[in-house]
């Protein structure tokens, strides 16, 4: 079996990467793992998903962030 991979495409999500083969996409993904959903919750609540394809998001988001563009945080109150 192929390893999941994450695409774009104008006519999907508006464009926004997904999930090859499904409309989950990785913004969806990073949003419930940083609220606190387990990777089991997240593929009992979108049985499309397998943890191969939550690490698929996972490097494409890292990958993206190492871009050359730098956004800056805004700076949290203590």
């Amino acid at each position: 079996m192929l390893a999941p991979t994450i695409v774009s495409d104008p006519n999907v999500m508006m464009g926004k990467p997904v999930v090859a083969g499904t409309r989950i996409t990785v913004e969806l993904i990073l949003e419930e793992l940083a609220a606190g959903t387990s990777v089991s919750e997240l593929i009992a609540g979108h049985p499309a998903l397998t943890p191969d394809a939550i690490s698929a998001a996972l490097k494409f988001a890292a990958g993206a962030l190492r871009a050359d563009t730098v956004y800056p945080a805004p700076r949290q109150s203590a």
